[in-house]
């Protein structure tokens, strides 16, 4: 039987309120108490964000039709494949491998420190490459720019969430006792682990959007062949960090538009981007996207305003703050054959950028059991790798 679904306006506020400590407590609990949909919506972001969303979300689609032997250059398996390209390499469901996107993962330490590009070995957690393993970037004559809009779009999220972190903190300071002044704002602020996740979600042909079974040029389908099962792009999951940055999804058409990088002697300089790919005006199909699943089964789609940025709840602020804020199950449904742009041929992309927020390893998430982030980050590891 499928699950009901319903459509809701998450909470919106305004940068501002965020910067003048503005938002009421009311607010906050609507968008990340127990019986939210653990998401809050933010408006009116510095101008150049339009810019470097289209940007780095297009890189994701040039990313991913590079070739095979490169991709494998960029990819880490020490890491477990959290650190550069990756595909195919996660496990989600029932033991399935997830092959419906590809992911590029990127340390953010340089957020704190432009030296740093990992988080520094640890004296707890010696053996963490997935956090302490350096960054790998495509050669800068192959993708000219990605690493300079990858690193300026994951500061702006990374800038945004600790805003939203203060308004956390002030909630929190009021409601769990015990609670560290500013300590969430101090963890998104000074972590050496925050990590970005750079996606993009394959075009699939025709019968595998709408029978659920890859056909055989696109990737295999994580899903168990029920036909009922509405996580089809990514399965249902939750965040294990803080607080998840989350942008719009930028859908392209790769069959009127391939992602076929241009020559170097079409570029003026290898300090020029690659230009941005032309994108629909939204999806393919108004039922395909970010869906929420709430803890009484009510299945929720979720629209995030392209020009906005959205930050989700994770398994470890809903810890920190003792259930006061609650992690969210979501997923990602793929477009139904024949929508509005989904004809037959039409082969759609679909790219996004998601930067969890989270403690440095040694930070402790658990002040009753004394549990530190890197244990509690290692078990989630496990459990998915």
């Amino acid at each position: 039987m499928v699950a009901e679904v319903v459509f809701e306006s998450p909470v919106m506020t305004n940068l501002k309120d965020l910067e003048d400590s503005s938002i009421p407590f009311t607010a906050l609990e609507a968008a990340f108490g127990p019986s939210s949909l653990g998401i809050l919506i933010v408006k009116d972001l510095p101008p150049r964000f339009i810019d470097l969303r289209q940007r780095l979300l297009s890189y994701a689609s040039y990313l991913a039709n590079l070739s095979p032997e490169v991709l494998e250059s960029l990819s880490c398996p020490t890491a477990k494949y959290l650190v550069g390209w990756s595909h195919g390499k996660e496990s989600l469901k029932n033991g399935h491998y997830d092959t419906l996107k590809g992911s590029y993962y990127i340390n953010c330490a340089f957020h704190v420190s432009p030296h740093l590009s990992a988080a520094p070995l640890s004296l707890d957690f010696p053996n963490f490459p997935e956090y302490t393993a350096p960054n790998i970037w495509p050669p800068e004559d192959l993708l000219p720019g990605f690493r300079e809009t990858a690193e300026e779009l994951c500061g702006l999220v990374i800038d945004t969430a600790a805003l939203v972190a203060r308004a956390c903190d002030r909630y929190a300071g009021v409601y769990v006792e015990g609670y560290e002044k500013g300590y969430l704002e101090r963890v998104v602020k000074g972590s050496l682990t925050t990590k970005a996740r750079l996606l993009h979600y394959f075009p699939l042909e025709e019968t595998s959007i709408s029978g659920n079974t890859p056909s055989p040029s696109s990737p295999s389908s994580s899903s168990d062949g029920n036909d009922n099962d509405d996580d089809s792009w990514c399965a249902t999951h939750v965040d294990h960090g803080c607080l998840t940055g989350l942008t719009s999804a930028l859908y392209i058409g790769e069959s009127a538009h391939p992602p076929t990088l241009p020559s170097n002697s079409s570029l003026p300089s290898l300090k020029q981007s690659i230009p941005p790919l032309p994108s629909l005006p939204s999806s393919p199909d108004p039922l395909a996207g970010l869906y929420i699943r709430s803890r009484t089964g009510i299945t929720t789609k979720i629209n995030i305003p392209s020009n906005c940025l959205a930050f989700q709840t994770g398994e470890a602020l809903e810890v920190i703050t003792r259930g006061k804020f609650r992690a969210v199950p979501h997923f990602v449904k793929t477009p139904r054959a024949g929508g509005e742009e989904g004809r037959a041929g039409m082969k759609v992309a679909r790219n996004t950028l998601a930067v969890f927020t989270q403690p440095n390893l040694e930070e402790v998430v658990d002040l009753e059991r004394g549990v530190k982030f890197g244990d509690f980050a290692r078990e989630v590891v496990g459990r998915h790798g």
